[in-house]
Formats: structure tokens, C-alpha cells, sequence
């Protein structure tokens, strides 16, 4: 099983995890279209994705812009969400509402709104794959929005693979990733969890995106695979 001759839509799919999913997709094969929200970043990913693959601009926020680019971009067989922004690590007591209904936008509201306008162009024996994180299973002090928004993703995930079935819907639940989205971490600090990371895991290292997203092509390709949330985090929610 592969995804030869297959359409993949990958929205989050210029940096991180999400390139990793469009990489590994169109080494099987398949005809890719990543979309993020900057065009720098889109025309980054399309001089490292094989020639062919489409790129376009979309901010998954902007509910008329996500139904304009599905009506645009026609019938495809599978769609991943990868979007989000950096973490929003930071105690109850310090997180403004307004940045935490910012954070729960892209990562939540945007995958609904894809899934809303994209359903309808999925061909037979297509899927979707969101995202999730390993927060809802083990939370830590100061991931209360991240640890809300992994909740609300795994339910989201069941409740529409039994509503929009015979579409299957999955998720991925990454543990500790080696991405952009620490970006906002001190250099010193995010190293530092990293090092000390590595140590506590029973695979002893971090993950990276390439780790990821071989969950993401497995759910691609597993035709019985729905409501699924598969947890990739090197046995981080085990220790």
C-alpha cells in the first residue's frame, strides 16, 4: 500500500511536521499541495518538495479564504492539518483570553473549518488527519491552553469520523518534536529540554519531524483506520 497516483492536501505543510508529511507523501508517490500563511514560506518548502508539488497561500483563520482555496484547488483524495503557530506555554494566571482564543484559532477552529469545506471534494476511499499532542494525556504545569486544545482535537476526531464516515478521520498526537514551533524558547532553555528530554525517554533522544509523520502516511494508507489518534512521543507519556 502506498499513495502513488494520490492527491495530498497538507495545510501546515511548508515547515515542521507538516514538510515531513508532504516529503514523505511524495516519495510515494503522490501528488502533494502544501499551504501555509506566508508566501516566504511556501516558496521555501517548494525549492525542498519534488518539482511538481503545488504551493499555495492560506490562512486557515480566514473562514472565506479556506472555502475559496478548497473550491479553487478542485477534488483531492487526502487532507492533513499541521498548521499552528508557536506553543503557548505560560501559567493560567499569566495567559491573556485573547491570546489563548488566538492560539485555539489556527489549531482548532482552522482544522474545523478545513474539515467543513473540504469534505465535500475528498474522493472515495479518502481521509483526513489532524493533529493533536501528547498535553491532554500528561499535562505540565503551564500547558493548560495546549493541554484544553489536545483534548478538544481527539474529541473532534471521533466525533468526525462517525459523522462524515465513509470519510476516515484520524489523528496523530506528537510527543516532544524537534520544530520551528519552539522557536520562541530561548536557544539556551529549549536545548536544555531537549538534553534533559532525551535522558527521561525510554528511546533516549527527541523526536523529529520525519518521526512524526510516518504516523501521518501510516493513517494515510490504513484503509481501516478511523477515529484513531496515534501517539508518536518516544514513551514520553510512560515516564
Amino acid at each position: 500500500m502506498n499513495l502513488r497516483g494520490q492527491r495530498v492536501v497538507v495545510i501546515g505543510g511548508t515547515s515542521g511536521i507538516g514538510l515531513a508529511v508532504a516529503e514523505g507523501a511524495a516519495r510515494e508517490g503522490a501528488e502533494v499541495l502544501v499551504a501555509s500563511r506566508r508566501q516566504e514560506r511556501v516558496d521555501a518548502a517548494l525549492k525542498r518538495l519534488p518539482r511538481g508539488t503545488e504551493g499555495q497561500v492560506l490562512d486557515a483563520t480566514d473562514e472565506d479564504a479556506v472555502r475559496d482555496f478548497f473550491e479553487r484547488i478542485g477534488a483531492f483524495d487526502h487532507l492533513v492539518y499541521t498548521a499552528g503557530e508557536s506553543l503557548l506555554l505560560e501559567s493560567v494566571a499569566g495567559t491573556s483570553l485573547a491570546r489563548a482564543r488566538r492560539f485555539l484559532d489556527t489549531r482548532l477552529w482552522g482544522a474545523y473549518a478545513a474539515v467543513k469545506y473540504a469534505v465535500a471534494s475528498i474522493r472515495p476511499g479518502g481521509s483526513v488527519v489532524l493533529t493533536t499532542g501528547t498535553a491532554g494525556r500528561r499535562p505540565l504545569p503551564g500547558s493548560s491552553a495546549a493541554s484544553a486544545l489536545c483534548g478538544a482535537m481527539e474529541s473532534l476526531t471521533r466525533a468526525l469520523a462517525v459523522e462524515l464516515a465513509p470519510v476516515r478521520v484520524n489523528a496523530v498526537s506528537p510527543g516532544l518534536v524537534r520544530t520551528e514551533l519552539w522557536r520562541d524558547v530561548p536557544e539556551a532553555d529549549r536545548e536544555g529540554l531537549f538534553r534533559s528530554s532525551a535522558e527521561s525517554l525510554p528511546v533516549g533522544r527527541v523526536g523529529e519531524p520525519a518521526d512524526a509523520a510516518e504516523a501521518y502516511l501510516y493513517l494515510l494508507r490504513g484503509g481501516y483506520s478511523t477515529g484513531s489518534v496515534v501517539v508518536v512521543d518516544g514513551g514520553g507519556t510512560l515516564v
